[in-house]
């Protein structure tokens, strides 16, 4: 089947926009290449890594397999999305105040998977947060403090 070339208006961080391009266009390349929004990254484009995660309708879906097509009228959010600098996202400060970061590569996953299991589980236990986690690649092993900063974001959010 061929794809088609589709104009939608997308809902991205709580903002309306129009997008043009292919309908089975991954959504990280719309992201990324025509909204100029960096927090998702480009890791193994199979879905697999989850640097490329963002919150679609409350869950947490990997942006380099979602086609276009499928998030329109969605409300999808990516990093840029939580916070900013100046007033970061409880579960961004969290990550900050243990230091769970080091090339920092995976953290937009860690986040935005962390954000979406808090949003629909408040206090999760330590074993539901590894299993929540597992399926996103941290190859500098901050396992630990990642782990911390989903607990210490679960004490602190309202």
């Amino acid at each position: 089947m061929i794809s088609q070339h589709i104009t939608v208006a997308l809902e991205v961080n709580g903002h309306t926009t129009e997008v043009s391009a292919m309908a089975d266009t991954p959504l990280l390349l719309i992201l990324r290449n025509d909204l100029q929004l960096n927090g998702p990254k480009y890791g193994c484009g199979l879905g697999e890594c989850g640097a490329c995660t963002v919150i679609i309708d409350g869950v947490a879906a990997r942006a380099c397999v979602f086609p276009l097509s499928g998030a329109v009228g969605r409300a999808i959010v990516t990093l840029e999305g939580l916070g900013n600098r100046e007033a970061p996202h409880p579960v961004q400060q969290a990550f900050i105040d243990e230091q769970a970061a080091q090339c920092g590569y995976c953290l937009n996953g860690m986040i935005m998977t962390a954000k979406a299991l808090l949003d629909r589980n408040p206090h999760p236990s330590e074993t539901e947060i590894r299993q929540e986690l597992s399926a996103n690649l941290c190859r500098c092993g901050t396992h630990i403090e990642i782990l911390r900063a989903v607990l210490r974001a679960a004490r602190q959010m309202p």
